[in-house]
């Protein structure tokens, strides 16, 4: 393979990204596409310190070294970028998902250092806001993720039963443009004011609405052409139907209750950014998305006690 030409599979990623000079070369090339500036004070007549591949900003601040892992998901990361990079690969790529426990038997990294990889990884993977609504047709529907009663001790089944009513499960709302983009977010419920906020911000007044018969829908032809399409009685009625959302669904339940077994509600919007991102770049290869993904990397940074919601004891982890 031809320096500087990105890889098309994970073998080729594996090998090329083996060579440090071209991990750095490649991260360069996304982040600093017209040349590489200072990330505390945008300066570009910066040095670059070949030894200790960092560059020196002319600026007297406390950060005028850095590397090109400043201000990205890999800072304060002592792990190589050939196992950063091939993390990324793999996690963007597999179509069926891939556990913390894989990452670390193919990578030889401890498994909590590959779940924080994971996560890590997965804030690269989120959209962010959404600045353009969606218009045309657009399907919504809504759903439970979370585990099921039955597996669960009697005291944490009384626990998450008495909050939530549903057994600790998640309620989550799911908007598909047909022929286009699926959005996915965590709501607190699956009332009228909930869904109907959601609607509204995400999907352009006007735009025609498929949903099923649940009452909570009641009222969208206030501000939309809205179709409704009753389970009760059929599934499909000409253009009627919330099938391309509810296949997006079918998708992802697999993977929670699958590849990742148990995910805490804490951290559900974050699988859902994950799938949301594979199932919007599925018509893609894998190397498209791989690009895709590695021109996201700055300008996000996932802490450990952001991840976990506190500091443990063992809080100086090799990551």
């Amino acid at each position: 393979m031809e320096n500087g030409n990105t890889p098309k599979t994970l073998q080729q990623a594996i090998i090329y990204f083996s060579d440090p000079k071209n991990c750095l070369n490649y991260l360069v090339a996304k982040r600093w596409p017209n040349g590489v500036d200072c990330p505390t004070c945008g300066r570009k007549d910066v040095t670059f310190l070949e030894k200790q591949n960092k560059w020196q900003c002319k600026s007297a601040h406390s950060r005028r070294q850095f590397s090109v892992k400043v201000g990205t998901i890999f800072e304060d990361s002592p792990l190589g970028l050939d196992k950063w990079l091939a993390a990324v690969w793999m996690i963007v790529n597999c179509k069926n998902r891939i556990s913390s426990y894989e990452i670390h038997r193919a990578l030889g990294v401890t498994q909590k250092t590959a779940w924080f990889m994971d996560h890590r990884i997965r804030l690269a993977m989120q959209t962010g806001s959404f600045m353009k609504q969606m218009s045309g047709h657009v399907e919504v529907d809504e759903t439970f993720i979370g585990g099921k009663a039955r597996n669960m001790h009697r005291s944490v089944r009384a626990h998450r039963i008495h909050g939530t009513g549903r057994s600790g499960k998640v309620a989550v709302m799911g908007l598909l443009e047909r022929h286009g983009e699926v959005r996915t977010i965590v709501v607190p419920n699956v009332k009228r004011k909930s869904l109907h906020r959601e609607v509204s911000k995400h999907v352009e007044q006007g735009s025609i609405v498929y949903s099923d018969a649940l009452r909570s829908y009641n009222q969208l032809e206030e501000d939309y052409v809205h179709n409704v399409i009753n389970h009760a009685e059929k599934y499909v009625d000409g253009q009627i139907h919330t099938n391309g959302i509810e296949n997006f669904w079918s998708l992802l339940k697999p993977c929670i209750n699958g590849t990742y077994v148990s995910v805490e509600p804490f951290h559900l919007f974050r699988y859902l950014d994950e799938q949301t991102f594979r199932f919007n770049a599925r018509f893609a290869n894998d190397q498209e998305r791989f690009e895709k993904v590695s021109e996201r990397l700055a300008g996000k940074r996932l802490t450990y006690k952001e991840l976990t919601g506190k500091l443990e004891d063992d809080d100086k982890l090799p990551f």
